[in-house]
């Protein structure tokens, strides 16, 4: 699927040459005049960039990048403003801006944020699917492995995790066997790290013991 470069900003005629440009670099645009009207329209697991105005009528950019980051976490922003300062593009890249431009920047200089924002989803779609992969791998586990496996990643010995859950060492070390083998790791530090990729380390899980 053709990366999609959208312009937020309510300059109709930014909005309009930024698009020419744009679209002469044999990228695909969607244009919208306010924050609002593109969260209206937030494409649904389209890859791209968001172009945004840091101050416009209606939600602000900054409201807009708060609002991307919940609805859409993949999709990178690039803020083009001419009334930025240094204090709204450090809020703003702590936010998770991906670049904080002037406008008009040169279009060299417009294409290379915008080349890093396409590299920068990429691996964040990347990291997404690879973590979808182990909570499916992890959901896949019976009730009884998901508590050995909640124990084994707190540390827990064998014979501890028979004592808690009222089994034989026996019992535990064929359900440890079997968790390992469904997730498809071959040691305790490979558990433990799939376990800290989908945060279970130091929190409650929908299991018990974990």
């Amino acid at each position: 699927m053709k990366p999609v470069i959208h312009i937020v900003d309510d300059d109709e005629s930014f909005r309009t040459a930024t698009a020419r440009l744009l679209s002469a670099y044999g990228l695909k645009v969607e244009t919208y005049e306010s924050g609002d009207q593109f969260l209206d329209r937030l494409p649904d697991c389209e890859p791209g960039c968001v172009l945004l105005d840091l101050q416009m009528p209606g939600l602000s950019g900054p409201q807009v990048q708060h609002r991307l980051s919940e609805l859409a976490p993949l999709i990178p922003v690039v803020f083009l403003t001419g009334e930025g300062d240094i204090k709204a593009g450090v809020d703003a890249m702590k936010a998770g801006a991906q670049d904080f431009l002037e406008k008009p920047s040169p279009a060299a200089v417009l294409m290379e944020a915008i080349d890093r924002a396409l590299a920068q989803y990429e691996r964040r779609r990347a990291e997404h699917e690879r973590l979808q992969e182990l909570r499916t791998l992890v959901a896949s586990l019976s009730a009884r492995e998901a508590e050995v496996f909640g124990l084994i990643i707190r540390g827990k010995l064998n014979k501890q995790i028979a004592y808690t859950l009222g089994i034989s060492e026996r019992t535990v070390k064929v359900h440890r066997h079997q968790v390992m083998e469904k997730l498809g790791v071959g040691s305790l530090a490979e558990a433990v790290s799939i376990a800290a990729s989908i945060d279970l380390t130091g929190r409650s899980a929908p299991w018990p013991g974990i």
